[in-house]
């Protein structure tokens, strides 16, 4: 029996709102600079109230029609390389993580556990440890400034291996020893019994890797010096220049909300999945 307490349910609501209004308000200023122009936004007191600009700003952002300093980048190529980025990391890491899990704890070969925890180690050697040899071969390769460049580096992942490989040892036996009798191969064994029970960590695994792919700054950073292979969180840095006065802060903020739109689709659409995913791994 739940008992009920009105002055903690009340409380507890007042906080969630409190917390709510405390994440919302950036984003409501955020909307409210992108619908005015860029001298009214500089002005003190800045405007509380959306403007009429709204469509204008967007337009210009969305096709690269600003007169500010910095980059003058359509946002729509922006962020096409942005979403090609992010799902050819998601997909990416995705597969060979589950190849490499698959053959790890379903192979006998020399050395198995070494290269397991060659792979594991490499958790504590992130990006911006290896940045520069990292830099160094993408540049003798000639993949500065192409989706190669910007994704190849970024697919391997350990931790999503490690995930996999832990929810392939719960695997029960009896399905291995069933698929063997049945004549199946190891591939067959993949495609047909472990993909069908990996489908809602795959999809948990989908949207944080599609998120970690978008929200990249440092690595296309160094590797992208051409507008055309801007993603659009390197394009809205590019895009500040100067003062506040050289500065559309209207088109900055319109590339802003722009740029949240895919992520916060993909966590909406893929809501259900992904907490599914998240409480299987953990049981």
């Amino acid at each position: 029996m739940v008992e009920r307490r009105p002055v903690l349910t009340a409380i507890s609501h007042l906080v969630l709102i409190l917390g709510v209004l405390i994440v919302a308000f950036p984003l409501y200023i955020t909307f409210v600079a992108s619908t005015h122009t860029a001298d009214a936004i500089v002005q003190a007191p800045m405007p509380l109230l959306p403007g009429g600009h709204m469509w204008d700003n967007y337009k210009a952002a969305l096709f690269g029609n600003s007169t500010g300093a910095g980059s003058k980048a359509p946002v729509a190529q922006m962020m096409t390389v942005s979403l090609i980025s992010a799902l050819t990391i998601a997909i990416g890491k995705i597969a060979i993580s589950l190849l490499s899990a698959f053959a790890i704890v379903y192979f006998r070969f020399p050395f198995k556990n070494f290269f397991f925890w060659a792979i594991f180690v490499t958790l504590m050697l992130p990006v911006e440890v290896r940045i520069g040899p990292t830099y160094q071969v993408v540049s003798d390769l000639n993949m500065l400034n192409t989706y190669a460049g910007l994704t190849v580096p970024l697919i391997a992942s350990a931790t999503a291996t490690f995930l996999f490989r832990q929810f392939f040892l719960t695997v029960p036996d009896e399905l291995v020893e069933a698929a063997r009798m049945d004549g199946a191969g190891p591939m067959r064994f993949f495609k047909d019994v472990l993909l069908p029970l990996s489908t809602t960590s795959i999809a948990a695994l989908f949207v944080i890797q599609f998120i970690y792919g978008w929200n990249q700054y440092l690595w296309p950073l160094l590797v992208t010096t051409n507008e055309d292979m801007y993603p659009v969180v390197i394009g809205i840095k590019r895009m500040i220049s100067g003062g506040d006065a050289a500065n559309e802060w209207n088109i900055i903020m319109a590339t802003a909300l722009l740029a949240m739109i895919p992520p916060a689709l993909v966590v909406i659409l893929m809501q259900k999945w992904f907490v599914k995913g998240l409480v299987d791994t953990e049981k």
